[in-house]
């Protein structure tokens, strides 16, 4: 059973027929939509690039740059009742998996699958928030029985307020990676494509800034009105690639580019067009985020735009992201550019609320244990929560987000396969139990508007299931993004996927794919006798 925060549900069931001749129709890069416990306890988050593929690496696994992912393990409730992570809407994992698929490169590095950028590319039947609520959220939770096993599965959806047709002025700044290793195809002349097309979906006073990086940093186009469109295509036609990569030199010239045309109450943000191969100057991940994070206090916002494949620095690029306020997206082909213009662009910039995260409690009557899919490097600690200067997700105009847990009820048996994580257990964790006698779960979601400094206060919304809601049946949508996180799972090595997940999992993906999903279907079949 669903039950859906401000408005009620609107789950639909997927469509049954078999898809096999209409997968030959799909194209294979549908868009859709689209950061606890206590770090002490064992979760480890993305280091620098450049750290071994696990051993179950083959020669099938295309060569992005990675590091050994760790999977989050099953919590006793009894020990911590709260799973508490910063919001997170990046999809550029599955843009990452699709490129290597469609270049007949084979799997990705397991270090670039990551469960929750999988299953927030797909868009869901979220019901809207009211528009004459205060929140900018609406918040859904389906709990069910899981297609394999004896545990439960509960999904927590989040959809945000669809806010661009009063959006505010834009101050944009595109930062252009214009060196020798953006020569290829799919990167610079890609990235100009895209930043032509750009221009359709901008208004006439939006401002534009051009700034580009190579062995120096240039500022190409000063802060340009978009009805100055000729002037605006002159300086991207006339990009072109050669030297080195001074990335931090050309963010530092960016974030002064953005200070300068500020717009007090407009959208100020930074559009970085790279493949991440910085090798001048600090270029480390840990120089990068840093550098970012001392920026961001000024109000610009972020994205980091993925372009190329081969050596896409990956880790890097989803660290400086989420330190600068922002998302992460891969542009892997032309159709994909232009996508990402029509649908992603201006809800990636247009920001409806910032330090989004989210806290599940669960019931220690009812729930003997708990293991989120994904999420782990956006784990937080629980006392984290409601400690508001702590850094967390951005949720865009319209973004939806989608968090996946594994349940087991009480007197029903953890999971407990070989090579996977011990059971997280102990004394109870500090804290004060919220959650009310008759319900399972609680969800509460917290967030500042996108405006607000560093010490202003957050404003907290809540949603919860009953303990005799959701054990029947699981939403068909919920079954297909639990069969997106077990593919991705298995892609990834992650000990607490099984062939039977898998084989569970495949009928879903091929016969629940809608038409936008049939790409991904197609992707799938294909992965198969490559996984491991």
């Amino acid at each position: 059973m669903a039950r859906a925060l401000l408005l009620p549900p609107l789950f639909t069931a997927l469509a049954l027929a078999g898809c096999t001749d209409r997968l030959l129709q799909g194209e294979a890069n549908y868009d859709n939509n689209n950061s606890s416990n206590n770090n002490s306890q064992g979760y480890q988050g993305y280091s620098d690039a450049g750290v071994a593929a696990p051993s179950g690496a083959d020669a099938s696994v295309a060569g992005d740059a990675g590091v050994v992912p760790a999977f989050n393990p099953y919590v006793e409730v009894k020990h911590d009742p709260f799973s508490t992570f910063a919001a997170d809407v990046d999809s550029a994992s599955y843009d990452i998996f699709a490129k290597s698929m469609e270049e007949g490169a084979g799997l990705p590095q397991p270090t670039t699958v990551r469960s929750e950028e999988f299953m927030n590319y797909f868009a869901y039947d979220y019901p809207q928030p009211d528009v004459l609520a205060p929140d900018p959220f609406s918040i859904s939770l389906d709990l069910g029985p899981a297609p394999v096993g004896e545990t439960r599965i509960l999904r927590v959806g989040v959809q945000g307020k669809d806010l661009l047709a009063d959006r505010p002025p834009a101050n944009l700044v595109f930062l252009v990676d214009n060196s020798g290793s953006m020569g290829q195809a799919d990167k610079l002349p890609l990235a100009q494509d895209m930043l032509r097309a750009a221009l359709d979906v901008l208004r006439p006073d939006d401002r534009i800034s051009l700034v580009t990086y190579a062995g120096g940093v240039e500022l190409v186009l000063p802060s340009t009105e978009v009805r100055l469109r000729a002037d605006i295509v002159a300086a991207i036609d006339a990009l072109s690639s050669g030297g080195g990569t001074a990335g931090a030199d050309g963010l530092e010239l960016a974030y002064e580019q953005a200070n300068a045309g500020f717009i007090p109450g407009g959208i100020n943000h930074i559009l970085l067009c790279t493949d991440g191969d910085f090798n001048i100057g600090p270029h480390s991940t840990t120089e990068l985020v840093e550098l970012v994070e001392e920026r961001r206090a000024t109000g610009v916002t972020f994205t980091a735009l993925g372009f190329g494949r081969g050596n896409l620095n990956d880790s890097m690029m989803e660290a400086i992201s989420n330190a600068g306020n922002g998302i992460y997206r891969v542009i892997s082909g032309i159709k994909t550019a232009e996508r990402y213009v029509a649908t992603k662009l201006l809800s990636d910039v247009v920001h409806i609320a910032k330090d989004v995260k989210l806290q599940v409690e669960f019931n220690p009557e009812h729930v003997l244990a708990y293991r989120q899919a994904g999420y782990e490097n956006r784990q937080l600690a629980d006392s984290e929560f409601r400690d508001d200067v702590v850094d967390a997700g951005e949720i865009g105009s319209g973004h939806q987000m989608t968090a996946l847990y594994e349940v087991v009820l009480v007197g029903g048996e953890v999971p407990a396969p070989d090579g996977a994580p011990a059971m997280l257990t102990g004394d109870p964790v500090e804290g004060a139990r919220e959650i009310l006698p008759g319900e399972l779960v609680r969800v509460k979601l917290r967030y500042k508007a996108p405006g607000a400094l560093e010490t202003d206060p957050a404003t907290e919304m809540t949603a919860s299931l009953g303990v005799d809601e959701g054990l029947d049946v699981l939403e068909p949508e919920s079954s297909f993004a639990w069969a997106v996180a077990v593919f991705a799972g298995r892609m990834a090595h992650n000990p607490f996927v099984s062939a039977d997940h898998m084989a569970a999992a495949a009928p879903l993906i091929m016969n629940g794919a809608g038409l936008d999903r049939l790409g991904f279907a197609q992707l799938f079949m294909d992965a198969q006798p490559l996984l491991p």
